[in-house]
């Protein structure tokens, strides 16, 4: 499963983009989804790759960002014992049908996005773009 979290914000985005963007549910920077690695998300990530972060995620960010992170459909907490059913949920059919919003509100990353900003891909030492394995390490952060 991917991990994606949106970086940039809303002004001077293309309405195309902006649209994707709403059906990623990523509605605010520092918003994260969990989506399935298929082609047809895989196309929605590459088209608003200028504004978003993704990679694959570990099952021990994914339990952790559920359990600190994660919300209920009608809203609440998740009671700690059902964290794992709730991880199984979402690796099987996805976050919404899972019964939980389908958007993990974090924080801004501890110590800031990589050091040439988020207007760079981080191949270049940004932080947008597919960053693989480390998508975990700037979870951490921002939990």
């Amino acid at each position: 499963m991917y991990a994606v979290v949106r970086v940039r914000g809303t002004v001077g985005v293309r309405e195309e983009v902006e649209r994707t963007l709403k059906l990623l549910n990523l509605n605010k920077p520092h918003h994260c989804t969990v989506v399935p690695e298929n082609d047809s998300y895989k196309g929605m990530i590459f088209k608003v790759k200028d504004y978003v972060t993704w990679g694959e995620v570990s099952d021990e960010v994914l339990k952790l960002l559920v359990e600190k992170r994660g919300e209920l459909e009608g809203g609440g907490k998740i009671p700690a014992e059902k964290v794992d059913e709730y991880v199984k949920k979402i690796k099987e059919v996805g976050l919404k049908k899972a019964g939980l919003k389908p958007v993990f509100r974090l924080a801004p990353p501890r110590k800031g996005y990589e050091r040439k900003g988020i207007k760079k891909h981080f191949t270049v030492g940004g932080a947008l773009g597919y960053r693989g394995e480390k998508i975990n390490d700037l979870i951490k952060r921002m939990i």
